[in-house]
């Protein structure tokens, strides 16, 4: 095994997979977290994401999806317990679909790259899902290929899989300092004063990055997004293939959502600007946020406009001006690498995300390199809508 050594911060998605590619490429590997794993108020730590490769026009987001896809099939043979739901992913418009839009782009895409795709309208809508209010939804898609990922269970198997491949996690570890030897970076203070040395290390700190790292903060920043959850009466009228994972109109209203789980639970969220938050700030959904999720579910799912409500949960992104990751070495500090840059879509590349983040560690060059890499304030194509 080679020498080299690397210390990732953050035990999310993003620490977590690249710690395992770096071990897998011989690196030794240390993580922290201020931790337990998976953290509470991480982003990685739900119940719940999307997992999709339909990204409008963008061939790189729709490449990498699609390669996640198969990414996630192999983890759920490999864990042997559901990590992926493979429900497919059902995609609505609130008017025809048109040229420019995301429904319309993602559809002619994914067709383009031979994915067998359903077109729907409102009476064929009216017959398979019967819950929507589908006189609202006269176009639209499913795609068979899509689903749902357990987002916390995915974050705890990947740990048991990275201590069990020989990286060290040490948990309860919060961050207090880089340690600096002139402009190098050398490692990483804790809190407690513990000293963790390594040839490289990776910040992998999602909402806190641009904290850590104030340089960093005209390009990114911390946003709170509203996720809500739901009790239904009876989950099975609320699941998979009746009810998947669903878009509502979401390139222009941010709606989406999920299945019921097995006790009723249904989360809905939604994808918009958001708010600036500090990522230590109490996570509290805006007082408007309920009335405004009733007023959507009652036109959309008029059965659920008052279902109980049981929780929520302001999600925390990391987002940058363009919405594309930022996985990079920094440019005036030697032995730093920054992999963040959510942008509240990242989950669901988990099977890939290890071998983007090692190949920008080895400065290995790549098309997803040049869109990830460190760069000015300035448009380089965004994501389209960013269903979590």
């Amino acid at each position: 095994m080679s020498g080299r050594t690397a210390l990732v911060v953050g035990a999310g998605v993003f620490g977590l997979t690249a710690a395992l590619e770096l071990r897998a490429r011989g690196w030794r590997v240390t993580v922290i977290d201020p931790g337990p794993v998976p953290t509470p108020t991480a982003a990685s730590t739900d119940i719940s994401k999307v997992v999709r490769m339909d990204y409008g026009a963008d061939e790189l987001w729709t490449g990498l999806g699609r390669e996640s896809l198969r990414g996630w099939a192999e983890w759920n043979r490999e864990s042997r317990e559901p990590l992926f739901h493979d429900d497919g992913f059902l995609v609505l418009s609130r008017a025809p679909m048109q040229p420019g839009g995301f429904e319309f782009e993602s559809f002619e895409m994914l067709r383009s790259k031979g994915v067998k795709l359903e077109r729907l309208d409102s009476a064929e809508v009216a017959r398979r899902f019967p819950n929507w209010a589908a006189e609202k939804y006269p176009d639209g898609y499913f795609n068979p290929s899509g689903g749902w990922a357990e987002s916390g269970k995915v974050v705890a198997w990947l740990a048991r899989k990275a201590r069990r491949e020989g990286v060290q996690v040490f948990e309860s570890c919060a961050f207090a300092r880089l340690l600096e030897s002139g402009s190098h970076v050398i490692g990483v203070q804790a809190k407690d004063g513990c000293e963790f040395r390594a040839d490289l290390t990776l910040l992998a700190t999602g909402a806190w990055t641009p904290t850590l790292l104030p340089e960093l903060s005209d390009v990114m920043w911390a946003t709170g997004q509203p996720v809500l959850h739901f009790r239904v009466a009876n989950p099975a009228e609320w699941q998979a293939p009746r009810f998947p994972v669903w878009a509502a109109d979401i390139g222009r209203t941010g709606w989406y959502g999920f299945p019921a789980l097995a006790d009723g639970t249904l989360k809905v969220a939604n994808h918009g600007p958001g708010r600036r938050v500090h990522p230590d700030d109490p996570r509290e959904v805006s007082p408007d946020d309920e009335p405004r999720f009733r007023a959507f579910l009652r036109d959309t799912f008029p059965a659920l406009a008052d279902a109980p409500l049981i929780g929520t949960r302001l999600c925390l992104y990391c987002d940058t001006f363009d919405g594309n990751f930022w996985i990079d070495h920094h440019p005036q500090r030697p032995g730093l690498v920054v992999a963040a840059g959510d942008s509240g879509h990242a989950f669901k590349f988990a099977p890939v995300l290890g071998e983007l983040i090692a190949d920008a560690v080895e400065r290995k060059q790549d098309s997803a390199m040049k869109r990830f890499a460190w760069r000015g304030r300035k448009a380089i194509g965004g994501e389209g809508a960013r269903a979590r």
